[in-house]
């Protein structure tokens, strides 16, 4: 299989819910045009005003919680926080839905966006948690499935059980990454996008009822609250990145030089070419290698379109990183899920070649993976133009 790259960026067309026009420019390049060229699509200021007019709605009365923040500890959810808390002098209750194998790193950067907030740190069942994670790394190729439905369903059980309507989440995937444009256009975080666009795998809550033992009672904080409770408490979740342009990399500066985030300072982040996302979970690298397997890229080429469109790098300098950083095989991660899920390093080998997609990557006369002398996966073609 030939993968075909997008012309401005280096995105292929793998990707699930990526459209290209007939110039080979990808939906992503598109929406990033609407964010740059204001006359193509955005007006920011006016997206401003209509942000200020939303949220002047919650603000508190009597001193209580204005808005629910949704936080990891990372980038963005400083950058959440800051925003409501700095800018716009609400008070944010901030929640966070403790990770699989919380970092060093990790542990600092929750201690550190206490600053814009109280911080309700849900730990939840681990025997649970893990029986999920083996089951859904086996099942559909993502041991971060449980995390995925947590993040996005405690925050609003929170909202719903402390009565605070307005939930601020960061980017929106879709205008970022590219995908549908009702998706890209839409302002909202609710169930909907939850199911559609919030990384289930068509893998549902109820799926992982029975599964060793898993009862009903376990799954009840991975459920998304009841709409009559959403409706009596009026739950919002807006997207930042909606209503202002989303730019990582300079948030994540003014976030490290202002407010101290805390980034990794000894080299980039496995399976990239950054060192200031996914510092909190030690196993997060085999989710994003799977991505790879499966759809033949990884974080690195993520990060270099979203470089490229920001006209960081030029579309050659984001192939040479591509190709220097993408699709590694991730010992890190690999190490601390085999400590964690209590799985040797060859069953989880087996469960990712389950999942490879050997059109994209080379196999020999017996169609068996081919991997070079470090242990990664050898693309059929690398032709990016």
């Amino acid at each position: 299989m030939k993968l075909k790259y997008c012309t401005k960026c280096v995105m292929p067309n793998t990707k699930p819910d990526l459209f290209f026009d007939k110039a080979g420019v990808c939906d992503a390049c598109h929406s990033s045009e609407l964010k740059h060229i204001e006359s193509k699509g955005i007006n920011w200021e006016t997206c401003r005003k209509e942000f200020e007019k939303i949220i002047s709605k919650y603000r508190s009365k009597n001193g209580s919680y204005d808005c629910v923040i949704p936080v990891s500890g990372g980038k963005d959810s400083h950058y959440q926080a800051y925003m409501m808390k700095v800018v716009y002098k609400m008070n944010p209750l901030l929640v966070c839905f403790e990770q699989t194998k919380i970092t060093e790193l990790g542990r600092k950067n929750l201690e550190n966006i206490r600053q814009f907030g109280d911080l309700v740190y849900f730990k939840k069942n681990p025997d649970v948690y893990k029986k999920m994670v083996v089951e859904s790394f086996k099942r559909v190729g993502d041991n971060e499935w449980p995390n995925h439905v947590g993040i996005f369903t405690i925050p609003v059980q929170i909202a719903v059980k402390f009565k605070v309507p307005l939930l601020i989440w960061g980017e929106n995937s879709q205008l970022e990454y590219g995908g549908p444009a009702t998706a890209r256009n839409n302002t909202h975080l609710n169930r909907r996008w939850l199911e559609e666009f919030g990384g289930l795998l068509g893998n549902r809550v109820d799926d992982m009822l029975g599964v060793e033992g898993i009862t009903k009672e376990d799954l009840n904080i991975y459920r998304y609250p009841d709409d009559k409770d959403l409706k009596r408490v009026g739950v919002t979740g807006l997207f930042l990145g909606y209503f202002f342009k989303w730019d990582a990399r300079k948030q994540t500066e003014l976030m490290i030089n202002k407010y101290g985030f805390n980034y990794k300072k000894d080299g980039p982040v496995e399976g990239t070419y950054t060192n200031y996302e996914n510092l909190d979970e030690a196993t997060v690298g085999l989710h994003d290698y799977l991505k790879f397997t499966k759809y033949g890229f990884g974080r690195a080429t993520d990060h270099a379109c979203l470089d490229i469109r920001n006209g960081r790098i030029s579309r050659e300098e984001g192939l040479e990183l591509v190709k220097k950083y993408d699709g590694k095989y991730p010992n890190y991660a690999i190490k601390n899920f085999v400590e964690y899920s209590g799985m040797t390093k060859k069953e989880i080998d087996k469960v990712i070649d389950s999942f490879t997609n050997k059109s994209i990557f080379k196999c020999d006369k017996k169609n068996n993976l081919i991997r070079d002398i470090a242990g990664n996966l050898i693309k059929n073609n690398y032709d990016n133009d």
